[in-house]
């Protein structure tokens, strides 16, 4: 730990309270939750508190402004009690990056690693060993300064909050091919990890629940030609034996699980193509059978296979192929992850045990 980081224990902890086999996702939290305050240009003296609800003003720019970009990571317990992380470093750049865009400070490593080692030390008993079990950990950067004048904030909040976490998604998901509505646009913010790129998409993906869709598979905003993003995930496509994902952009997030999928494939003599993927050629190879499977990956779900897709009122059925990348890519991934398997690319990150 740094020499300046404050530690604030509860008296009491509440995971006696929680029911482990009946995890909602994201909607317990741990007993504690990290804090930094950005203010006079310099991030201030980092703490460690009981997890509970903040104070700001309504005038607070994050209310007005939307200056709020977030991260999701994972942490997992092995057998021997052993906690580890998945490429955390890969995070704590992008939440930067991400802050950049948004006009935001860059924070501090230092102060970011020690945080996140000491915080799951204090709550090691919430995270849970075993296949399916995780602790879901939500970074995240508020602008809260006072006051509705139309500029970056000078002050700031950086918090870590955890959540215990099962499977994220159960049963068959059916998505639909976005045609008018758009997630991001060239120049704009669809690579950050923004609060308002999720606000933003949550309209249209309520209009394909209401037509009984899953999600939406966005699409480029020009033309509606090709596809991006599936959801709040990356998407790919199995044709034949190729895997297809579209290259990251300023308008495609650079999902961690992504570009670990992508190398751990090829390590398996999987051929990717990083291209774009036109909604015409699935279409095609959903119809003469070349498409063989579809997936999103993200942090929370890993990968989530897609069991089918409707583009301008056609629905696709996809097939259940029993050598399935889709399966035997998440178990690899998740193995690793949760040290149950050797690990050669050097992604896993092992938690040092801490006297807190």
């Amino acid at each position: 730990m740094t020499d300046t980081l404050k530690v604030t224990k509860i008296s009491k902890s509440k995971i006696d309270q929680v029911d482990f086999s009946k995890l909602a996702f994201g909607t317990v939290f741990t007993d504690h939750m990290f804090v930094c305050e950005y203010k006079n240009g310099a991030w201030q003296t980092p703490e460690i508190l009981p997890y509970g609800p903040l104070q700001m003003d309504p005038s607070a720019k994050v209310f007005h402004y939307g200056q709020a970009v977030f991260e999701g990571m994972k942490a997992y317990k092995d057998d021997n009690g052993d906690v580890f992380m998945f490429r955390p470093e890969e995070n704590f750049n992008r939440i930067n990056k991400s802050s950049e865009r948004l006009a935001m400070p860059a924070f501090d490593k230092a102060y970011f690693f020690d945080g996140l080692n000491t915080l799951l030390n204090l709550d090691k008993d919430w995270i849970k060993s075993g296949e399916n079990n995780s602790l879901y950990i939500r970074p995240f950067v508020i602008a809260t300064e006072n006051g509705v004048s139309a500029s970056p904030a000078t002050e700031y909040k950086f918090i870590i909050i955890c959540a215990p976490a099962q499977a994220y998604y159960s049963g068959e998901v059916r998505v639909l091919f976005a045609d008018h509505y758009s997630r991001s646009a060239d120049g704009g913010v669809g690579f950050a990890k923004a609060a308002g790129n999720y606000a933003a998409q949550f309209y249209p993906t309520e209009l394909a629940k209401e037509k009984g869709y899953n999600q939406v598979v966005w699409t480029d905003a020009n033309s509606h030609e090709y596809l991006e993003e599936a959801g709040t995930m990356n998407v790919f496509f199995r044709v034949h034996d190729t895997l297809l994902t579209a290259p990251t952009s300023d308008r495609i997030l650079d999902g961690i699980t992504r570009k670990s999928l992508i190398e751990l494939a090829r390590s398996q003599g999987i051929t990717v193509e990083v291209r774009p993927v036109k909604v015409s050629e699935i279409v095609e190879a959903a119809e003469n059978g070349s498409l063989k499977e579809m997936f999103g990956a993200g942090t929370a779900a890993v990968i989530s296979p897609i069991s089918g897709f409707t583009h301008k009122d056609k629905k696709f059925d996809l097939p259940k192929p029993e050598d399935a990348y889709a399966t035997k890519l998440k178990k690899q991934l998740t193995e690793l992850q949760a040290n149950r398997a050797d690990d050669p690319f050097g992604w896993r990150y092992e938690v040092p045990a801490l006297e807190v």
